[in-house]
């Protein structure tokens, strides 16, 4: 069986305009867990980002080093930059837990992350939605599993 390489339209979907992501932890714990569907969407895009907020929910659920390991060596073989935080991200996501945190139940690190793509500019790729849709001025692709 021959398999289709995705189009540009699919990777625009997926991605974002540039090619250039910051995945929420949920994908990369899909991808991780073994999903196709996840490690497709991470590798059709060119640059990959992610949070050091979602490097550290990833490190926390690490159950021993062998994982730890495991999760170093997948952002690292992938190539994913981590973001850090600063200044401007932690201002921006004190303003969204203001301003959402008990309208919308919006959690820290779900602030920090939305504040870290907003900051740079940058697509979030998540399969959680619904944790981020009343932040209209966050480019948002959804992931489906």
């Amino acid at each position: 069986m021959i398999r289709e390489r995705p189009t540009l339209r699919d990777i625009y979907e997926t991605c974002g305009r540039d090619g250039c992501v910051i995945f929420d932890t949920d994908v990369l714990i899909w991808a991780l867990r073994g999903s196709h569907r996840a490690a497709k969407a991470i590798e059709e895009c060119e640059s990959r980002k992610i949070s050091t907020i979602s490097y550290m929910e990833l490190i926390q659920g690490a159950r021993n080093g062998k994982e730890l390991q495991g999760i170093r060596s997948f952002l690292v073989e992938l190539g994913f930059e981590i973001h850090s935080l600063s200044e401007n991200i932690g201002h921006r996501a004190m303003v969204y837990m203001e301003e959402f945190c008990l309208s919308q139940n919006l959690a820290i690190a779900d602030a920090l992350i939305a504040a870290t793509a907003v900051e740079k500019q940058t697509t979030l790729c998540t399969g959680n939605a619904k944790h981020f849709r009343f932040l209209a001025e966050l480019d948002l692709k959804s992931f489906r599993p």
